[in-house]
Parts: structure tokens; C-alpha cells; sequence
């Protein structure tokens, strides 16, 4: 797919840390498999899962406030959908950039992951199948 995305901000995203908090903490990588990941769909019965955010929209840096609204926004919507989010957060192990609040969302299905980003002005949400590998889905 051909995108507006740079270069190096696509191999950032490929190398955050997706970190989910809650009952089963685990961090997610970018096409590596995730057994716990795996463990988490069975237990929530679903073959699915999206690891979004509605942060620093297009990768622009928001403030703290603007960055927390825009996320709760998000919740609201994940729960209008009937869904039920997990805490987590997107992290760059070196690169300075400072880690976003996240939801993991078991059950949500692909078409849903890209409305909620493009509704965020994400360049790219996670998404993982029942394979439980979580792959980047780029949205511009």
C-alpha cells in the first residue's frame, strides 16, 4: 500500500512496545507472534483484538490535556460499540517520544480498528487475528 507515511516513522512504529496493562500484562511487537496475546482472545472468546490510540493525531504532539480528552473520547466510543477496553500503552524503547495512553480491544474487528483511527487521525492502527500476530494496518 502506498502511503504519506515517512519512512521513519513507519520503522518506529514497527519498533514500539505495545503494552498492555490489566490482569494480563504483556507487550506486543509488530509481526511477532504472542502466545499471551493468543490467551487473552481465548479467555475474552473473541479471534480478534486492536491495540489503538486517538493521541498525538498524525503522529503531531499534543499536550497532556488534549492527549487525555481525545483518548476518553475513544473509551466512549469503544463502550457505545459495546466493547470492553484494556489499559495499555504505545512506547518507543529509545527514541524519546513520550508513550501514549492506548486501549487494547479484544473483539474488535478490522473494518471497526480503521473507523476508530481514521475518527482519530491515526496514521496506522495495531490489529491482531486469530493468529494473534499484531500487524500494523496504515490508514493514510
Amino acid at each position: 500500500m502506498a502511503t504519506v507515511i515517512d519512512d521513519a516513522t513507519l520503522r518506529a512504529y514497527r519498533e514500539t512496545q505495545y503494552r498492555v496493562l490489566g490482569d494480563m500484562p504483556m507487550t506486543l511487537r509488530i509481526d511477532q507472534a504472542s502466545p499471551r496475546l493468543a490467551a487473552l482472545h481465548r479467555a475474552h472468546g473473541v479471534a480478534s483484538s486492536a491495540f489503538i490510540t486517538a493521541a498525538n493525531p498524525f503522529s503531531q504532539r499534543c499536550d497532556d490535556a488534549a492527549n487525555a480528552r481525545r483518548q476518553q473520547a475513544l473509551a466512549q466510543d469503544v463502550a457505545r460499540m459495546g466493547w470492553r477496553a484494556i489499559d495499555a500503552v504505545g512506547e518507543h524503547p529509545s527514541n524519546g517520544w513520550p508513550a501514549e495512553p492506548s486501549l487494547l480491544v479484544p473483539g474488535l474487528s478490522l473494518s471497526d480498528a480503521r473507523r476508530l483511527g481514521e475518527k482519530y487521525e491515526q496514521n496506522a492502527v495495531v490489529w491482531s487475528g486469530a493468529d494473534a500476530v499484531p500487524r500494523l494496518v496504515l490508514l493514510r
